[in-house]
């Protein structure tokens, strides 16, 4: 699938899917990476090594010192995938150096789902899908 990017660098792991909008602050904890945000499809999972596809973010701008927390506390994911990337998630993957690429069916994407992003050229490709 081709994209645009968001923010340059190549990574690859398994998907970690939500169909709805998500928080960083307040919604993922900086120093375990668990998604916190009470009633969230994703509650109680690590976004940790995994590639974190969702629609687009919401909230605080605080959102993007949230992921630039992430990943200097070691527990960030591999990469992100939007429908829509937002100033929010825009400036924490770029302060934090995530690749993420947007303009992506993100439908197409189960979690589970093995993904190599790659944010140079504004790809994403699903390698092995969930059976």
């Amino acid at each position: 699938m081709k994209g645009r990017t968001i923010s340059p660098g190549k990574a690859s792991g398994a998907a970690l899917v939500s169909r709805s909008p998500l928080s960083f602050y307040g919604g993922v904890d900086p120093k375990t990476g668990i998604v916190i945000e009470k009633g969230h499809e994703l509650e109680g999972e690590c976004v940790k090594g995994r590639v974190l596809v969702f629609p687009q973010g919401k909230g605080s701008t605080v959102g993007s010192y949230v992921i630039y927390g992430l990943k200097k506390n070691g527990v960030a994911p591999a990469a992100i995938v939007n429908q829509e990337t937002e100033t929010i998630v825009a400036t924490g993957v770029i302060l934090a150096g995530i690749p993420c690429v947007d303009k992506i069916d993100i439908g197409k994407i189960k979690t589970g789902d093995k993904v190599v992003v790659d944010a140079d050229n504004g790809t994403v490709e699903i390698v092995q899908e969930i059976t």
